[in-house]
């Protein structure tokens, strides 16, 4: 008996010590804008976040998992508590095509004709993310637009490493080409959607798909607060939101070196830019200048950088983060050219929207019709609260009826 209530208060005291690092980290090295409201809601979520990272890291120090497997095993364990919620007005449907997990959600209601075909797919920064996480949402895609989803469950770092997801997601959307009459699906209304690194791959696929003359056309893509290139972690909002929830830029490096296999005793000499070769730095300063970003959105203290000088070493082990696949961004003209209309969003308080802008400028240049939103009071992953009741940001439905109304009106 003494001995089981030594082991509950050491338990305890284990857990409230956690629970304190949580909140201390929190409240000491987080930013949390009094601009986005809702501050209760956002501290107390990021907090159960930050708890979760903290708990992840225990177990990879201890050599039981990686950070992004405990968190997978954790909200797997969610989704057996709290089972997803069914749309009575959409039929859903689990697939795979080999390995690689799909869903597709089809509106129950007849049409009498074909309809449009989205392919979402998800974000969580290539090491966490599923089909359940975005179930939600897709049922509203599909059920508010009348269309087809599919959404694909690619494999996720640090089992599967770069290219392991452009792999799978280009597979899949394949083999659903080829299917598209079995799904009732216009081949002429293919649209391609994905947030944060989904919006990566949508950007990705949509330029590999225009090379390919024997494969449909793609109708629109939509990107939603998009990750689109390695070469510069100096822009503005890189330095203006670098501690702000969810994504900080430390966590940010975490994924991208996860995913790319790249040590992170590089991260300093990437994010001052060692890793650039003087080919690579000209073809910086032409696609992903600051100079491209419109000045309101650099009145927040933003101080140009100069990069390091070139180190050879760094290049070798993350050159893969320069290529095109890996930062569409920097895509030739003729590619750019050639991509669909296109619906760009951004959150103000994102590292990210730096990204966003200067795509939006590649694609305008080009000729691409464009279609961008700035939701001033929001932040990177919001899209997914809308069904969280309490926890919902009335900017994420905001979000989703910005992504309907486009597709509606295609």
């Amino acid at each position: 008996m003494t001995l089981l209530f030594f082991f509950l208060l050491a338990g305890c005291i284990f857990s409230l010590g956690f629970g304190l690092w949580a909140v201390f980290e929190h409240f000491f090295t987080t930013d949390v804008p009094a601009a986005i409201g809702h501050t209760m809601q956002l501290r107390i979520l990021h907090c159960a976040f930050q708890l979760m990272i903290n708990f992840g890291k225990i177990c990879e120090k201890l050599g039981i998992c990686s950070v992004p497997k405990f968190v997978h095993v954790l909200l797997f364990f969610y989704f057996l508590l709290i089972p997803i919620k069914k749309d009575p007005k959409v039929v859903v449907k689990n697939l795979c095509f080999g390995t690689i997990p799909m869903r597709v959600y089809q509106p129950k209601a007849a049409s009498t004709s074909l309809r449009k075909g989205i392919i979402f797919f998800h974000g969580g920064g290539l090491v966490i993310g599923s089909l359940d996480d975005y179930n939600s949402l897709c049922c509203y895609l599909s059920r508010e637009t009348d269309s087809v989803v599919l959404s694909i469950g690619y494999h996720l770092a640090p089992e599967h490493r770069h290219p392991s997801v452009l792999n799978d997601c280009m597979a899949a959307f394949i083999h659903f080409l080829r299917t598209l009459e079995t799904y009732g699906v216009d081949p002429f209304h293919i649209i391609l959607c994905g947030d944060s690194s989904g919006g990566t791959v949508t950007a990705t696929i949509c330029q590999t798909v225009v090379t390919q003359p024997d494969l449909p056309k793609i109708r629109a893509q939509i990107m939603i607060y998009p990750y689109l290139q390695g070469f510069n972690f100096q822009l503005p909002s890189h330095q203006q939101y670098k501690n702000v929830l969810f994504l900080t830029r430390d966590l940010a490096i975490f994924c991208i070196f996860q995913y790319f296999d790249i040590p992170l005793s590089w991260k300093t000499a990437i994010l001052n830019g060692a890793h650039l070769s003087p080919e690579m730095r000209k073809k910086c300063e032409e696609m992903i200048n600051a100079d491209n970003i419109p000045k309101r959105f650099k009145e927040r203290g933003y101080q140009p950088m100069s990069p390091s000088p070139f180190n050879e070493e760094v290049y070798m082990e993350s050159k893969q983060l320069l290529s095109t696949i890996s930062s569409p961004l920097t895509a030739d003209d003729d590619i750019i050219a050639q991509l669909p209309q296109t619906l760009l969003v951004s959150c103000e308080f994102d590292i990210l929207w730096d990204d966003t802008l200067l795509y939006k400028k590649r694609l305008e240049d080009q000729g691409v019709p464009v279609n961008w939103h700035h939701i001033e009071d929001g932040f990177h992953g919001v899209l997914l609260t809308f069904d969280k009741k309490y926890f919902c940001f009335p900017y994420s439905l905001k979000i989703l009826n910005i992504i309907v109304h486009f597709i509606k009106n295609l």
